[in-house]
């Protein structure tokens, strides 16, 4: 029952994002709204995290499965893919290393960030 009571929540936020998107007319996915939506809930403890940190697991944990549909789905489509597979695989080899280099850059400044305000609290006490 518990679980059910979270993938409720977490589904109930979902729905927010979809009713923005068909709301708003900005080019910006539902479940963006969505996930902005469960973090504002979250910040401010209108959800807290035990609410919604059991099921949350779960979908992480199967969400492999959902990329079977996916998959699948290019599978089938592979006479239309065949004649772009160069270019796009070229772009998503680009892709894949601009995003792990942004992700580095960003994750050292974040912890040089942290390490800044540990030193300065220190220095204080």
């Amino acid at each position: 029952m518990k679980f059910l009571k979270q993938f409720l929540i977490i589904l109930a936020v979902s729905l927010m994002g979809e009713i923005c998107k068909a709301i708003l007319p900005l080019p910006i996915p539902a479940s963006i709204y969505g996930m902005v939506f469960m973090f504002i809930f979250l910040l401010t403890g209108l959800i807290k995290l035990d609410q919604v940190k059991d099921a949350g697991k779960f979908l992480i944990e199967i969400m492999p499965v959902m990329f079977i549909p996916a998959g699948v789905g290019l599978m089938s489509s592979w006479g239309v893919l065949q004649d772009v597979l160069i270019p796009v695989s070229i772009i998503t080899v680009i892709t894949i290393f601009t995003v792990m280099a942004a992700t580095g850059l960003v994750s050292q400044v974040i912890i040089r960030h942290g390490h800044k305000k540990i030193n300065s609290k220190k220095e204080e006490a």
